[in-house]
């Protein structure tokens, strides 16, 4: 009778390696402020989480999911990470050149209060501001609706999709980390842009919610001057795009959701149009730097599977 081997020392090793880089990917975030975790260390232990994932575990359509699951808790994470420290982080913040740009495009005034204001004038305000502003809470949900869906209409299509959808996520998030923005609604109340714009989505969610509305504002503005680009414009492109690519009628649907996003996220005063055209921008060069990666990408790939081969010994 022949006797199986055990897994090689190794081997153990790296399984080892990879199982405590995904826990301290996970505990990390969560005791940074208890403990004073630096920044730095903080992005270094969440972006490690989904390449050890990449390791410890062969590669399936679960795996596909789990590695997109790690990267968004990394994007959570790191998108507030600035917030932490607002006296440093308002020292920084830029709130004039949007509200220049946008007037150039409104023709002297903001795009937000001619919406605004043009839309107070007509029949049936209360309701559309309602409807643009689940339109805008349902984002919440929507990319990871996309996702799903492609995974089951074809799975093989997933890991481009999610890599792109994911590579928006982070790329908007560096932009961020680089240039803090502040909405409009923000930069209104605090008389930058000498007009008023007003925060529509408050309006609606404190009779909406009623007590619970304070809990759910705070947890949907971890980061408050995270406005340019304007991923949640951009996801929802990306998403109309990978819609596009699995069927007409998903693609109608996206490109529906993401031109009624567009309008209500400029009329709602949470962006200027200059964050969705910075949002489209980003997505374009997603799209079209993907072929530019794919040597990194490939090498990355590369010597991951050779550590997955030894941890499987």
């Amino acid at each position: 009778m022949v006797r199986r081997r055990g897994p090689s020392g190794l081997g153990l090793a790296v399984r080892a390696g990879a199982g405590a880089t995904i826990a301290a990917a996970i505990a990390v975030p969560l005791l940074r402020k208890r403990l004073r975790i630096p920044a730095p260390v903080t992005i270094a232990a969440t972006a490690s989480g989904p390449l050890a994932l990449a390791v410890l575990r062969p590669r399936s359509r679960s795996r596909d999911v789990a590695l997109f699951a790690l990267q968004m808790w990394a994007f959570a994470v790191v998108h507030e990470l600035p917030y932490d420290n607002p006296e440093r982080l308002r020292e920084r913040l830029r709130s004039r050149y949007p509200v220049r740009l946008d007037r150039a495009i409104g023709l002297g005034r903001l795009p937000n209060a001619r919406l605004q204001r043009a839309l107070a004038r007509l029949p049936g305000t209360r309701a559309a501001d309602r409807l643009l502003t689940w339109t805008h809470w349902l984002w919440f949900f929507e990319p990871y609706l996309v996702l799903a869906l492609i995974l089951l209409r074809d799975h093989r299509r997933f890991p481009r999709a999610a890599r792109q959808m994911a590579a928006v996520f982070d790329l908007g998030c560096a932009v961020y980390w680089l240039v803090p923005t502040a909405p409009p609604w923000w930069a209104s109340e605090n008389g930058v842009t000498e007009e008023e714009v007003r925060r529509i989505m408050v309006e609606v969610g404190e009779p909406t919610w009623g007590r619970a509305w304070e809990t759910m504002y705070k947890a949907l503005g971890g980061n408050p001057w995270a406005a340019m680009p304007s991923l949640h414009f951009a996801t929802s492109v990306m998403g109309a795009i990978s819609l596009s690519e699995t069927g007409r009628t998903e693609g109608t649907i996206g490109w529906a959701y993401a031109g009624t996003l567009g309008f209500g996220l400029v009329y709602l005063g949470e962006h200027y149009v200059t964050d969705l055209v910075a949002g489209a921008l980003l997505v374009a060069l997603v799209r079209r730097g993907e072929p530019l990666a794919e040597p990194l990408v490939h090498a990355v790939n590369r010597g991951l599977q050779r550590l997955e081969s030894i941890a499987s010994r």
